[in-house]
């Protein structure tokens, strides 16, 4: 089943899990990849930063959200 809002990830004990990628605050890397929810939680995953930010990027992508922010941003250039 496919999970549209959900991105996976790997905790450094090797487990996987799903992350709703809407509750993401922020990402760091401290050099492990650190994610910051909403809610104040810290998460630390064994992908790289950039691999985290390209599974958010296709999940915004998948919803549509990051192309409507695209139009907005460049409607606002006019």
């Amino acid at each position: 089943m496919l999970q549209l809002s959900m991105i996976e990830l790997t905790k450094f004990t090797g487990e996987t899990f799903t992350l709703n990628a809407l509750y993401i605050e922020q990402i760091q890397s401290f050099p492990d990849t650190t994610i910051t929810l909403t809610n104040g939680r810290k998460l630390v995953v064994r992908e790289s930063h950039p691999e985290v930010v390209e599974a958010v990027n296709q999940y915004y992508h998948s919803i549509g959200l990051q192309g409507s922010l695209k139009e907005v941003s460049e409607e606002n250039e006019s």
